[in-house]
């Protein structure tokens, strides 16, 4: 009941209660802030994983020695390996493009059997114009939006890939130049991949790359992404020939570092928000001590313990950690829910392109919630909101009545 008496703003505690409402709002935003930028890195990082993964081997097979003329043998001996979901033979180069524009761009071919594509869950269920239907028979080509609408091409156009190996001739080795139908068009969600790839049926991309009858390589996919390291020596030894691999984490490890290098340092610096607020509560409970001397006095003198008075300023500095801590989650966890339609209405507002999927990757702004860091969050908060109230109440505890009152 003190406590909230000393919380309730007077006249002569304004000073005290606009500290107090400085030091709720920071500890509320410091909560909000720290949920929404995990709950966003979090979202990062495992949309990045799924969908590089969906599209991307998670351990890549590679010859050694002896060209892979043998691949489909390989990729069924592989796929009877268990925790192994598919194996699918690769052949796969850089190109030139060019279509209806004049525009010209960079992408990445690979040759795929049209039953290994269909498995590909982000390719084949995110079909925006077209079908995969007899892809192998078509003779044409799938490629993203992106690339599409870069190049002006829609469902039936003729796209040109130029590769700078081609045909040997007596003047030299000459460009190897060959038009296809597009034959479906694809959006994973990820900018880079929707703008860069080009899936053709494995012949076709055999006959142009001058690789007949050979694979470059054998994408391998798992059931348990993280857990590859324990597959790749049963792989190895499956695959029933000279050959070495490759595990995602070890091809993408600079990148998944780096997220994980600016998660913990978005944590350390969002951090001190709360910190600075934690410091506000105790110059707050400073001042309301000195404020109220007389008070403290008159409780010693009615039998108020030292613990008793102490207990009295520590719930009252507790009191303004715990709702702002409340208040922080409160605000973090709608935010997240509501993140997409956030980032739209302020695009809508401001009349710019926020989170621009050219730059970061993925076409929408995930977030994922991780309930044990927000835990954290609230523990972290709510230690450091006790720890700034500790002091202020010890000193209000020593002060005895005479003192108290020279005090006020």
């Amino acid at each position: 009941m003190i406590a909230g008496r000393y919380l309730r703003a007077r006249r002569r505690d304004a000073g005290v209660s606009v500290i107090a409402g400085f030091s709720f709002v920071g500890i509320m935003l410091g909560v909000a802030a720290l949920i929404i930028v995990m709950s966003v890195m979090n979202g990062f990082r495992a949309e990045l994983q799924s969908r590089i993964l969906g599209v991307n081997g998670h351990v890549v097979l590679r010859d050694i020695d002896t060209p892979l003329t043998d691949y489909a043998e390989v990729a069924d001996r592989v796929s009877k390996v268990p925790g192994v979901t598919f194996a699918m033979p690769v052949v796969d180069g850089q190109v030139l493009v060019t279509g209806a524009s004049s525009v010209k761009s960079f992408a990445l071919v690979k040759g795929v059997r049209e039953a290994d594509l269909k498995m590909l869950t982000p390719i084949s269920s995110n079909i925006k114009v077209g079908s995969l239907d007899g892809f192998e028979e078509s003779g044409g080509v799938a490629i993203g939006t992106r690339l599409a609408q870069a190049l002006g091409l829609q469902l039936g156009d003729q796209i040109t890939l130029i590769a700078p190996e081609g045909d040997s001739t007596p003047l030299g080795t000459v460009p190897r130049v060959k038009a296809y139908p597009v034959t479906a068009i694809f959006e994973i969600g990820l900018s880079d991949f929707d703008a860069a790839y080009v899936y053709m049926p494995l012949s076709e991309a055999q006959l142009f790359f001058n690789q007949e009858g050979k694979a470059a390589s054998i994408e391998i996919f798992t059931d348990d992404p993280d857990d590859v390291s324990t597959l790749q020596g049963a792989i190895e030894t499956a695959a029933g020939r000279p050959n070495y691999t490759s595990t995602w984490q070890t091809d993408n490890q600079a990148f998944f570092s780096a997220l994980q290098v600016e998660r913990n340092v978005m944590f350390i610096i969002l951090t001190l928000i709360i910190l600075v607020a934690a410091l506000n509560i105790i110059s707050g409970l400073f001042m309301l001590v000195k404020d109220k001397g007389r008070d403290i006095a008159i409780l010693r003198t009615m039998g108020a313990t030292r613990g008793s008075v102490m207990r009295v300023f520590l719930i009252t500095g507790a009191s303004i950690g715990v709702a702002g801590t409340i208040a922080g989650l409160i605000l973090g966890v709608v935010f997240c829910l509501n993140i997409e339609e956030i980032r739209q209405f302020f695009s809508w507002l401001s009349g710019t392109v926020l989170f621009n999927p050219q730059f970061y990757f993925l076409s929408k702004l995930p977030a994922e919630i991780d309930a044990g860091e927000v835990v954290s969050v609230i523990a972290m908060a709510l230690g450091l909101s006790l720890l700034a109230t500790i002091l202020p109440s010890w000193k209000a505890s020593k002060l005895d009545p005479v003192e108290a009152l020279r005090y006020e």
